[in-house]
């Protein structure tokens, strides 16, 4: 009876541990292309954020009420990156 144990347990090892060897680098391996895709995404956002022109505008008045009184829907928002409205602040 445990000769029978011995060998079931020998057999389970030899496919137990290389199993659990690909399992656990296949995890590493998604974690960090996850990471990757997670830096590149929020890159790729700031970099449309920023073209928002928003906040150099004269007439944007950085109250949380009305941000912008001639657009107020696309103030701080993507539409706002070709805004024809848009007047840069002179004294900037």
């Amino acid at each position: 009876m445990l000769h029978l144990l011995y060998v079931s347990i020998a057999i389970l090892q030899k496919i137990l541990i290389p199993l659990c060897f690909i399992t656990a680098w296949t995890f590493v391996i998604m974690l960090v292309l996850t990471l990757w895709r997670t830096i590149k995404d929020t890159t790729d956002r700031a970099k449309v954020m920023h073209q928002i022109p928003c906040s150099t505008c004269q007439y944007f008045t950085n109250d949380y009420r009305l941000k912008c009184p001639v657009n107020p829907h696309q103030a701080n928002t993507e539409q706002a990156i070709n805004c024809q409205d848009y007047h840069g602040r002179s004294n900037y």
